[in-house]
């Protein structure tokens, strides 16, 4: 549940995923009790890489999804971005133990202003980033932009639950999550998450805001009482708007 804001020292930041790298895959599994590796193999599937593809995938933190990507898709190449340094490196060491480093980049970057031509890659994701991503449709239309026409942009993120059980969903969301984060990270601003997402857009607004950065056939995917969004969106033939 990655991030994609500055390096300043705030909850959410670069500076505390620096801090949190080498706890970081045991704190997902923890708060999402293990869900996360299910949520993460349907944004890969969403994303239709045709063998011998090039993705990217933005927030990758420790690499978790792009591992994902090289392992389902045969000779796929896979860049993975971040604004954490201290992520990266926790990263680039399990692309080298699990043998991927001849597929697999890691950069440090911003979401928002990405140093790759248009069209570069057959797919574009981000998992657990865009809600902290200050200005997110000028990273949208940056997703948009580096990916070719006709090929998806995938983005997994936390929202408030909806439903009848939403109460229960919310209680997860509001007390779990932030005792467990902070147990698990030892930083007490990483109540930080319950905040950032209260402050996500409804999920039909964010969708509006795929179509308005030159998306097509936009859908939304609820998963777990709508704790969990898969937004999919195809860039069209004229890429990203201006």
């Amino acid at each position: 549940m990655n991030t994609e804001a500055g390096t300043e020292t705030r909850g959410g930041s670069g500076a505390m995923f620096d801090r949190i790298a080498h706890r970081y895959d045991a704190l997902n599994r923890a708060m999402s009790f293990g869900m996360d590796r299910s949520w993460r193999r349907r944004l890969v599937a969403s994303l239709q890489l045709p063998a011998g593809g090039r993705a990217l995938d933005v927030a990758t933190g420790t690499a978790d999804v792009a591992l994902r990507i090289a392992k389902a898709v045969p000779g796929v190449h896979v860049v993975g971005l971040d604004p954490s340094a201290g992520m990266l490196e926790v990263g680039i060491e399990k692309v080298r133990e699990q043998g991927f480093s001849d597929r697999i980049k890691l950069v440090e970057g911003d979401a928002r202003d990405l140093g790759f031509d248009d069209n570069s890659f057959d797919a574009t994701c981000i998992s657990f980033g865009i809600r902290n991503v200050p200005d997110r449709g000028r990273a949208l239309r940056e997703f948009a932009r580096v990916t070719k026409p006709g090929g998806r942009v995938c983005v997994l993120e936390l929202s408030e639950p909806q439903g009848l059980l939403a109460p229960i969903a919310g209680l997860w969301v509001h007390r779990v999550v932030p005792v467990l984060g902070a147990a698990f990270s030892g930083a007490d601003e990483y109540d930080y998450l319950q905040k950032s997402i209260a402050a996500f857009p409804a999920s039909a607004v964010f969708a509006q805001m795929m179509r308005d950065a030159g998306l097509e056939d936009v859908t939304v995917r609820p998963m777990q009482f709508g704790v969990v969004n898969l937004y999919v969106g195809v860039v069209g033939a004229k890429g990203a708007k201006e």
